[in-house]
């Protein structure tokens, strides 16, 4: 049949299977968001409040959904304004595709009104990116980037389509979703010499990372780390792929990591790390990182193997037939006296735990938890409140952590929940964040008032930028530059304007009765959290240090 560009688009995303995407309309998408109007049967589009929020809304829909996100911008500002998202995406290997009009081809280099070489701009954070220049190329090009987001270590693409060639007209033919590229096949014989190493440790860690959240293989991680008898740390990525009441789980590795497991890593003799990039967040000195241990280091990506950290043996290929032959080949093995080690990092890790009655972070965690479902998701902006959702949230599934890791993208968080509720049938969802990362978009709340969606905000407020302060606090002789916030925003007025509810907790009291009223209503809330300016994230390693570093109480500085 004969269509326009944009018709073939859209015609083409829902051949894809997309039904859901994100965006926000301008003179170079006219034509598209025309189509998208004429199929809104078929496609549901999300407006946002800033193309930001809409590239975040992409990349948590994804993250929770376990499909390609989908976002559409205009040229130039719309375009540029997706960028922060699109590397947001990238550093987590979130499988995305960006769609952006561009002014004609007869204008391009020439300094039109709106006029951005978005391609240019984002080669280096995208897997892949393209400027389609002739009608007849359209749908291919769009089944191509659906294939290249989603194949191997997925990641964002991007597609730019002049505005010319969405009013040009072609023959489309439908055809089926596209399949996945194969991953590389496993070397047996690397298989072998893990195995060998596995059978002689002593101290075997299990290093989990995003990459099994990515693979869902959870199911199969578990089932070796029972073969193996070994303890499961993970990177921040990595959270949720193991239940936090699992008996192998230890907690999340690094910086600001449980200490049961960094001091666990540190202790083994073997680790085997899966899925992860050995971020410096999670190993810190990497000339110190685990002397006494060796490596074997499991990943899709071959770039990554001996990239960050020197590994004994390295895998590449798909997790699911990794895991599965370990650990058939395996057996079963014994760590009894490595096991009661474990265990006492754990008990040492707890008896430093304090259970104070005042407001602090714990408490409110704790206190969201018990009005959450274990299928709740869990979005996250970045800061402190980030390290203590890792540290003190008990994620029980698969998908539920939606958080920036590698770019640490500060107002990524209420975008992100947007995405993540959508993607979950519109089931309540958590937003947890801090007032510096909220005041940047906050705007995003007219989004969850426009459609109706059950987003909890918990906003953790010490009215400073809680983590740069504590590195001025511990590094910089207490010099607050530029972190003393000392806004006057008025949260829960705010949130009533934007059409949502609004509370203040000062105590644990104020926020039982919040949370009741809160989560047993309709629409979206917001739960303004009064907490401690020094509130401190620990433990703590300094940047470039190792665990004979780790700080675990305020009063060492």
């Amino acid at each position: 049949m004969q269509l326009k560009g944009s018709e073939i688009l859209v015609e083409t995303l829902i051949e894809q299977g997309v039904d859901t995407v994100f965006g926000y309309p301008g003179g170079a998408v006219l034509d598209i968001y025309e189509a998208l109007y004429k199929r809104s049967d078929r496609i549901t589009h999300y407006i946002t409040s800033h193309e930001q929020g809409a590239s975040h809304a992409a990349d948590g829909f994804a993250r929770a959904s376990g499909k390609v996100g989908v976002v559409i911008a205009t040229s130039g500002p719309g375009a540029t304004n997706l960028v922060t998202g699109i590397a947001t995406a990238f550093l987590d290997s979130t499988p995305m595709v960006a769609i952006t009009g561009n002014v004609g081809m007869s204008l391009l280099g020439k300094d039109s009104f709106q006029e951005v070489d978005i391609t240019g701009v984002t080669m280096p954070i995208t897997k892949h990116n393209y400027i389609v220049k002739n009608v007849n190329d359209l749908a291919d090009t769009i089944r191509e980037a659906f294939t290249l987001a989603a194949s191997g270590r997925p990641g964002p693409v991007l597609i730019d389509i002049p505005k010319n060639i969405q009013n040009d007209v072609c023959e489309y033919t439908p055809q089926a979703p596209v399949e996945l590229l194969p991953a590389p096949e496993y070397d047996e014989e690397d298989i072998d010499k893990a195995l060998e190493l596995i059978k002689n440790a002593k101290k075997p860690f299990i290093f989990a990372g995003g990459g099994v959240v990515l693979s869902d293989t959870s199911d199969l991680l578990l089932k070796f780390a029972e073969a193996i008898d070994a303890p499961i740390g993970t990177s921040m990525m990595g959270i949720s792929s193991v239940p936090r009441n699992h008996k192998s789980f230890v907690g999340m590795v690094g910086m600001h990591g449980r200490f049961a497991a960094t001091k666990s890593m540190y202790s083994a003799d073997l680790i085997v790390a899966i899925g992860t990039r050995f971020s410096d967040r999670a190993t810190g000195n990497k000339v110190k990182f685990c002397p006494n241990a060796k490596v074997i280091h499991i990943d899709i990506d071959e770039a990554e193997i001996n990239k960050n950290i020197p590994c004994n043996v390295g895998i590449v290929g798909a997790l699911a037939p990794i895991l599965t032959t370990l650990t058939k080949k395996v057996g079963s093995l014994n760590h009894e006296e490595w096991t009661k080690e474990v265990q006492e990092y754990k008990d040492l890790e707890y008896s430093r735990i304090v259970q104070p009655n005042e407001m602090n972070p714990k408490v409110i965690l704790e206190e969201v938890r018990k009005h959450a479902k274990d299928s709740t998701a869990v979005a996250t902006d970045v800061g402190q409140h980030q390290m203590w959702v890792t540290q003190f949230y008990d994620f029980m599934q698969p998908r539920k952590l939606i958080t920036s890791g590698g770019l640490g993208t500060m107002g990524f968080g209420l975008g992100a929940a947007i995405g993540a509720c959508i993607a979950n049938d519109k089931e309540m969802t958590v937003m947890v964040t801090g007032d510096g990362s909220f005041h940047m978009n906050f705007n995003e709340l007219a989004t969850c008032a426009r459609y109706n969606l059950p987003i909890k905000v918990i906003l953790l407020n010490n009215n400073v930028l809680g983590m740069v302060r504590q590195w001025q606090t511990v590094f910089y002789d207490k010099h607050y530059s530029q972190t003393t916030l000392d806004r006057k925003t008025n949260y829960k007025a705010l949130a009533e304007a934007m059409g949502g509810s609004g509370y203040v907790a000062n105590n644990p009291e104020e926020l039982k009765a919040a949370c009741e009223k809160a989560f047993n209503e309709e629409g979206f809330s917001l739960i303004d959290c009064r907490i401690d300016s020094d509130e401190f994230v620990l433990p703590m390693i300094p940047a470039n240090g190792s665990i004979s570093d780790i700080i675990m109480k305020k009063e060492e500085n």
